[in-house]
């Protein structure tokens, strides 16, 4: 079957502009959708804000049925739609919560919803989304590929496009969380959001300039994915790379919502890939709440620029947290071991019956637990009657792997602490 080209049936206004979204639009959209999205808690964090100096307040975006903010742009445009168009369907191109929150909406509603993923898309992720009612094509290697093919299909089949980020629609339906944010806490000193696409940093500025003028907001991006902040900057980052922030990892924001973002937002910072990890590790340890990496990224710009919000009171908002579980285990382990809780010590040895039996007596003696023993023989530049072996050990802190080293060279051993990258 083929239909007319549906860019005038589709939600998306073409060349939408700022004044496209205002208060009063995020205002019907928390309206529209109300009931049916969870109003997540808002809560004082008293730890964190000891540790960063700043009066830190979350906003517990995570709690969602589909575990992220995404559901709640995605259900405000579908309500908008025809009668003809939720007879038809809608699709998108995702590989993330926006796939999840439409489909689980969609199929709520009777839509029916398609989902085109690249063909590189994790099994998990197709999973997740089929098993909340969505159809998905994948197609493509790569986002740019898949995305093109769901145009295609959008104008083949007559299916209405709901896109992720750049939709005045979607960014109102993100725009609720502010609102709810001024419910629990309306003289905040500033918001920092995570920025993708920018939708949902759209949503909340448009909300925050409006009932607060004086309030700063703040946009937080990866490092490796600078997009917005060359955009609005000016400046030619590279972009690109396999970040902890998948959920942000857009290499072209939105039109639309870049728009929005140079005329509500006041600055974008970047963080890096440590600072992404120490979030989501301080989360789970400080709030026991999982959060992904962009959900993350609002705490790690925090953490990462203590001056700049010392002594103000910051809303957070954690906005995902659909996490690999094997990630989120090696994220731990690693921020273990930049705190010396965890460490790998490279001592050389000489080949010899009883020289690990000496080296673990040791570890004994400064209360120091082994946890793995590698040897290399052969790939190695040492004479054949010497052997490397690396010793992965779990103490305190990183003052008693201090001693213990002190302790193997007092006796004349060669030792490295092996560092992470």
């Amino acid at each position: 079957m083929t239909a007319p080209a549906t860019s005038a049936a589709s939600p998306v206004r073409p060349a939408a502009t700022p004044a496209d979204l205002t208060l009063d639009d995020v205002r019907a959209a928390a309206a529209r959708i109300a009931g049916a999205v969870v109003e997540t808690p808002m809560m004082h964090s008293i730890t964190l804000s000891e540790i960063t100096g700043a009066d830190i307040w979350l906003k517990f975006e995570n709690l969602q049925f589909t575990a992220a903010y995404k559901e709640r742009g995605a259900l405000n445009a579908l309500l908008q739609l025809t009668d003809e168009q939720r007879a038809r369907g809608v699709i998108a191109a995702s590989a993330g919560n926006h796939s999840q929150g439409l489909s689980y909406h969609g199929t709520r509603l009777g839509v029916p919803v398609t989902i085109v993923m690249p063909r590189t898309t994790p099994t998990v992720k197709v999973m997740q989304t089929e098993s909340v009612g969505g159809k998905v094509v994948l197609e493509g290697e790569t986002f740019d590929e898949a995305y093109a093919h769901a145009r295609r299909l959008e104008g083949e089949m007559g299916l209405t496009f709901v896109h992720p980020f750049d939709d005045p629609h979607v960014a109102a339906g993100a725009g609720t969380v502010a609102l709810e944010m001024f419910d629990v806490k309306s003289d905040l000193d500033c918001i920092v959001t995570p920025i993708g696409g920018g939708g949902l940093i759209s949503g909340m500025a448009t909300v925050a300039k409006a009932l607060n003028p004086a309030m700063e907001v703040v946009g937080v991006q990866a490092a490796l994915f600078p997009s917005m902040f060359d955009r609005i900057k000016g400046q030619n980052l590279p972009c690109g790379g396999d970040t902890l922030a998948e959920g942000i990892a857009v290499k072209k924001p939105g039109e639309f919502t870049a728009q929005v973002i140079a005329d509500r937002v006041d600055d974008i910072l970047l963080v890096d890939e440590p600072a992404l990890e120490k979030a989501v590790a301080l989360l789970l340890q400080i709030e026991k709440t999982v959060v992904e990496g962009a959900g993350a990224a609002g705490l790690a710009a925090v953490l990462s620029n203590p001056a700049r919000f010392a002594g103000k009171s910051i809303g957070l908002v954690l906005c995902g947290g659909n996490i690999d579980t094997r990630l989120l285990a090696n994220v731990l382990l690693r921020d273990l071991a930049r705190q010396g809780r965890l460490a790998r010590l490279r001592i050389t040895l000489q080949d010899r019956p009883g020289a690990l039996f000496k080296v673990m007596r040791l570890f004994d003696e400064h209360n120091v637990n082994i946890i793995e023993i590698y040897h290399q023989r052969i790939f190695t530049t040492l004479p054949a009657k010497g052997l490397i072996t690396d010793i992965e050990c779990e103490a305190r802190d990183a003052e008693q792997v201090e001693r213990l080293v002190e302790g193997l060279r007092a006796k004349g051993y060669s030792v490295q602490m092996v560092e992470l990258g």
